[in-house]
């Protein structure tokens, strides 16, 4: 089998961000950086003040009224603003030490769910009470870093530098610490934000392909068959030959437009797909196929329609790459289920040297099963052969039609 290559790009662009945020060594002489961390350190106090200030009081105050109705919402707006103070407090450290945190995602605040779910979730918002946490213990800390360095200012100048560098990197893993985000939930929210762009824009460029194949197709067919009758109407008693080919003529109109009506339903979702499953579906996409395709399907039971839909038009641009780009003279597609994953590969003889960016639409299949929690792997070196592996999550049918095996 393929082997499946996990993905290393997260922690690549973790790794990259960490080495850009470290600063220089420090040095006796005073640099930009140490001039930087110095300010930091000297502001820590008055920012300290105001955020021990707002979370003292606002918590206090929020948790005096819990015994009435306004406690809880109050607690809540009270979270709301501690976000805001990490916002800042992150921009403070990005523009004084270097730090680059990402921002955490917002909570959901509108869509369903009600006032009550809303409530909740703010409630628990493990961001607000870390960034709440950050600011009770600023305090006592603010008051060290601005004494120590205002102290050793005037009285340890010659290694000051050193002195702020390590108090500075404390307050490094403090904001890394309390002010990033909620690490893998984080990176799902953002992953799942960004997939569902993908899915967006597919299904937008799915409707407008749809509507040109309308407009270009079968409805100009039936602006001639109409324009057509309309004359043989008009001829059918001054020349009835002539009517007689025009409606020949129309009736072949009919035959071309209902052809490509059939192929676009077919392109939307294939009736065989819905009445017999993958193997058939598989089988006639196929045949269709320049190549000769040996299709072999294993499944216990037919998926949910969404992923069996997925698969098809997975398996079924893959083949029509194969049919254009390949020059292969045999091919294979097998789909079976690996535990709760559906599993697919295509294999062909071809040439190779098939690519994410090549323009054969690989890159827009892997964003789509990338949407859907899916897994796309192409090998194609030079000279061949090309390996497509593809992975979806396997979810069972719900409905009772077309249980069947596939």
């Amino acid at each position: 089998m393929t082997e499946r290559i996990p993905s290393l790009g997260t922690s690549a662009a973790t790794s990259a961000a960490g080495e850009d945020d470290r600063p220089p060594p420090p040095r006796l002489a005073y640099d930009r950086h140490t001039w930087k961390e110095i300010a930091h350190l000297l502001a820590n106090l008055p920012v300290a003040l105001i955020g021990f200030t707002y979370v003292v009081t606002a918590l206090s105050t929020s948790f005096g009224l819990t015994i009435t109705v306004i406690g809880f919402p109050l607690l809540a707006a009270a979270l709301t603003g501690a976000r805001l103070l990490g916002r800042m407090e992150r921009a403070r450290a990005r523009a004084l030490l270097g730090v680059r945190v990402d921002e955490p995602s917002r909570l959901p605040l509108r869509g369903s769910g009600g006032f009550l779910q809303h409530l909740w979730m703010s409630l628990k918002d493990p961001v607000g009470w870390r960034t709440v946490l950050y600011e009770f213990i600023r305090l006592p800390w603010g008051v060290l870093t601005f004494v120590t360095t205002l102290t050793s200012l005037f009285v340890l100048w010659p290694v000051l530098p050193f002195i702020a560098r390590g108090l500075a990197n404390a307050d490094r893993a403090m904001v890394r610490g309390l002010l990033s985000p909620s690490d893998e939930l984080e990176r799902r929210i953002a992953e799942l934000e960004s997939d569902r762009g993908v899915v967006v824009d597919t299904a937008a460029a799915d409707l407008r392909r749809i509507e040109r194949d309308l407009h270009d197709g079968a409805q100009a067919r039936l602006v001639n068959l109409a324009m057509g009758l309309g004359l043989a109407k008009e001829k059918v008693l001054e020349d009835p030959d002539a009517a007689a080919a025009m409606v020949e003529e129309a009736h072949g109109e009919v035959k071309l437009a209902l052809q490509e009506l059939r192929d676009l339903a077919r392109g939307i979702h294939p009736a065989v797909l819905t009445d017999r499953g993958l193997d058939a579906a598989l089988s006639s996409v196929s045949s269709r196929c320049t190549v000769p395709v040996k299709v072999t399907v294993d499944l216990p039971a037919r998926p949910a329609a969404a992923i069996e839909g997925i698969a098809y038009f997975t398996v079924s641009e893959l083949l029509q790459n194969v049919s254009k780009h390949s020059a292969a003279k045999s091919a294979s597609v097998d789909v079976w289920r690996r535990n709760d994953r559906l599993l697919i590969q295509v294999w062909d003889d071809g040439r190779g040297g098939a690519s994410l960016d090549g323009g054969t639409g690989m890159k827009g299949l892997a964003e789509r099963l990338d949407a859907v929690d899916g897994l796309f792997v192409l090998e194609s070196p030079e000279g061949g052969p090309t390996t497509v592996t593809a992975e979806l999550p396997w979810r069972d049918r719900t409905d009772d039609s077309g249980t069947g095996a596939g």
